[in-house]
């Protein structure tokens, strides 16, 4: 056989080698694509607005309990709308109210750090809206979700900077320091696109709760706020920025 036809042999003996796509057969490799494109998808926002796996929006008319001290802990709830007050009492059955909570807040967050009961109750102030997390799919959602567990350390981080700041004043400010103080936390002084005014109807046995003095002390300063034009009534309770003069004079 000459080398020409030895070169140009029949093509049907050549071997040519076939490339096709790798796709993924096994199920694990299938669960583990669609568990990055659900990663890549996922919005805390959206996770915090709406329903879904574990998560159920309740809404709470005004005064009614959302959770009792020495309940179960086996939720977390994040504040949609409304107002949510914080209070313990103690063995001799006295009552102090810890902390008003608002819009974007969580509530009942200390069963994800062990608390087999509520160490305190959370009253509906106002008409509210709470979104009702499980315990697991919160859980498995900060496992999951690196963004969302950002913004939760993030709030984890500002609420106990602001308890900080809570026990500093009550160690070393006045009583009507420390009212003022409340005063403008609760009218979200400081914070962009929030109105000044404080929850309607406040009590002053409330106020008196929260900054550990007497409702008499409280009365007496809140005149004096009204006289000096730091504040007035007008459908609630309303608090100007000059009220924070008090705080920052020595």
């Amino acid at each position: 056989m000459s080398p020409a036809r030895q070169l140009n042999g029949s093509p049907s003996k050549r071997k040519v080698a076939r490339q096709t796509p790798i796709e993924p057969t096994l199920p694990t490799e299938r669960n583990a694509l669609v568990g990055a494109e659900k990663r890549r998808d996922f919005d805390p926002d959206a996770f915090l607005a709406t329903i879904g796996e574990g998560r159920k929006l309740v809404p709470f008319p005004k005064k009614q309990t959302i959770f009792a001290q020495g309940d179960c802990a086996d939720t977390v709830f994040y504040i949609q709308t409304g107002k949510v007050k914080l209070t313990v009492v103690s063995k001799t059955g006295k009552e102090a109210t810890i902390g008003i909570l608002s819009e974007g807040h969580f509530c009942g967050e200390g069963s994800l750090a062990g608390q087999a009961i509520r160490m305190g109750s959370a009253t509906a102030m106002t008409d509210c809206t709470l979104l009702r997390i499980d315990k697991k799919a919160m859980m498995e959602a900060l496992h999951r979700e690196h963004e969302f567990s950002d913004l939760f350390v993030a709030y984890l981080l500002a609420r106990n900077i602001r308890y900080e700041e809570d026990l500093v004043d009550q160690l070393f400010n006045s009583s009507e320091k420390r009212l003022a103080r409340i005063l403008l936390l609760l009218a979200h002084f400081g914070k962009e696109g929030k109105p000044e005014s404080v929850v309607p109807k406040i009590s002053q046995e409330m106020l008196a709760e929260m900054i550990g003095t007497t409702r008499s002390r409280v009365s007496f300063f809140m005149n004096r706020f009204r006289k000096l034009g730091f504040i007035h009534y007008n459908a609630g309770l309303q608090v100007h920025t000059s009220l924070l003069n008090v705080v920052l004079h020595d």
